[in-house]
């Protein structure tokens, strides 16, 4: 793919409707290149040195579940260099210094123990991609695994043919995945929670509230009282603030399929 058959594909993922899509089209992308396996973050909620609350993050992958099921729920990532790496930098790089640090023995007891377990799931090569961040508490990063049996030499010498495309493939899916609706499982508002929520954000009070959505003062305090617990926050500011974040409330007519894992 050339740098001019690859605009077709950018204009389609800046055009996607749901996460799910974005996600799609760019991982189709990577799995031709080689890269089958792909992982991706990101939180609005970045504080001090974690990623937050992890139910407020989005995480994605083609890999499989028992590595799904390793990797981020049980917080293996946060052990990883490239992971590390992509916390305080910005921009593109391949996997080679991890294995030259890790042959060289510059490597912590526990940064070496995780490249061992990486190697043990067949994760040795690969590249990494941390976004410029857009606010000081959000931080997006992306993992592309190679396919078994393709080497570190291999990766290198595809990463100097292809870099430009593979940055502009990720960066204009982080960029459409930022702003479609973070709908999830852990943070799902229903219809009438989101229409009080936004009633709430134009102005509204809980009367006129009510009669905008036809239904008593109390129903309106119900759906709010929904909504906050769903988001997991205390007050309805927190709700609105929280849902405008997450691209939640003012969505499209048409409410994407879940994203999440």
């Amino acid at each position: 793919m050339t740098e001019l058959t690859i605009l077709p594909l950018l204009n389609r993922i800046a055009a996607a409707s749901s996460i799910d899509e974005a996600w799609k089209l760019a991982t189709g992308y990577f799995g031709g290149l080689g890269f089958q396996r792909a992982n991706y973050g990101f939180t609005r909620f970045r504080h001090l040195k974690t990623i937050g609350d992890p139910d407020d993050a989005l995480f994605l992958t083609t890999c499989d579940g028992d590595y799904v099921k390793r990797y981020f729920l049980g917080g293996f990532y946060a052990k990883t260099l490239v992971f590390r790496w992509a916390e305080r930098s910005s921009g593109i790089c391949t996997w080679t210094w991890v294995k030259e640090a890790f042959e060289a023995g510059r490597l912590t007891a526990e940064e070496a123990e995780a490249v061992r377990q990486n190697a043990g799931m067949g994760v040795s090569a690969g590249i990494s991609v941390s976004f410029p961040e857009v606010s000081s508490r959000s931080k997006g990063a992306l993992g592309l695994i190679a396919d078994p049996g393709m080497t570190n030499v291999e990766v290198d010498a595809l990463f100097a043919r292809k870099q430009a495309e593979i940055l502009a493939v990720a960066n204009m899916m982080h960029l459409a995945i930022v702003h479609l609706p973070q709908l999830s499982r852990h943070r799902a508002l229903s219809p009438r929670q989101r229409e009080a929520l936004e009633w709430v954000a134009d102005g509204k009070t809980t009367q006129d509230v009510a009669l905008l959505m036809g239904v008593s003062a109390a129903m309106v305090e119900k759906h709010l009282r929904l909504a906050r617990e769903a988001l997991a926050v205390e007050t309805t500011a927190q709700a609105v603030a929280k849902g405008a974040l997450l691209n939640m409330i003012f969505q499209r007519a048409s409410e994407p399929e879940l994203a999440t894992l």
